[in-house]
């Protein structure tokens, strides 16, 4: 299976197996991930969903670009990138930092081009009502490092290796900004359907919090506890996106 951009640098393209593209499955990294995070899900996507994964700024093929330090900016520039791929259903998934942006690329579809996305998948993160700030991005490198670590995030294996180090921080510290700069706000229901999925050892988001997000959607909510902690998706990639399969149909 090929990757391509299609017309922008904020996705990477995984095309739709068993013929042409019939919905397509966006995917919104965690906080230091990248579009490489979703490498090979469209594999296991089924026939006619194709994969759309957000590049952000500053990282892989976008390395030489200024990185975005608010959720407001990211998301009105994922928003905007997708206008031009809206002519099939669309459903979008978001890890940790990419759940609260996958919502807020939903409510501006909703609201602001009266496009209603087909689903909202969100992953290990609180919901929007229910954030608490992280200051992590206030604190030394070392310090935010520190924080992956606790997270199990694989990036931290990259920053061993000082020349990466000295590439990954930027991105990295950026999007923790982004996280600890978000506030708790109150819930403004989408009009899509809303799942959402958790390790049971994740030592900062749990089941009960993600039980939470159904105050985010209108439909009925549906919640899939996984085996493992805050990457738990990296242990049953295939699992996961068989599920997200079944969902999106």
């Amino acid at each position: 299976m090929t990757r391509s951009t299609i017309g922008s640098r904020w996705f990477r393209r995984q095309p739709a197996s068993g013929g042409p593209a019939t919905r397509r499955l966006v995917c919104l990294p965690h906080a230091g991930g990248a579009a490489g995070a979703f490498h090979g899900w469209a594999e296991h996507l089924g026939a006619g969903v194709e994969l759309l994964a957000a590049c952000y700024p500053g990282r892989q093929e976008r390395l030489d670009e200024e990185c975005l330090t608010s959720m407001e900016e990211l998301a009105d520039a994922v928003t905007a990138a997708l206008l031009p791929f809206l002519d099939l259903p669309v459903h979008l998934f978001g890890h940790s930092m990419g759940a609260t942006l996958g919502y807020e690329v939903a409510l501006r579809l909703e609201r602001e081009h009266g496009v209603r996305p087909a689903g909202l998948h969100v992953s290990s993160r609180k919901a929007p009502h229910r954030i608490t700030r992280n200051p992590a991005h206030l604190g030394t490198d070392q310090e935010i490092v520190a924080e992956l670590h606790a997270l199990g995030g694989t990036e931290t294996r990259l920053l061993d290796d000082p020349d990466l180090f000295e590439l990954l921080m930027p991105a990295i510290r950026a999007d923790f900004r982004i996280v600890g700069s978000y506030p708790a706000r109150p819930v403004r229901r989408l009009g899509c359907p809303v799942s959402g999925y958790v390790g049971d050892r994740d030592a900062g988001v749990t089941p009960a919090d993600m039980a939470a997000w159904a105050d985010a959607g209108t439909g009925p909510f549906d919640l899939r506890v996984f085996p493992g902690g805050h990457f738990y998706l990296a242990e049953h990639r295939e699992a996961l996106v068989r599920d997200l399969a079944a969902r999106i149909g």
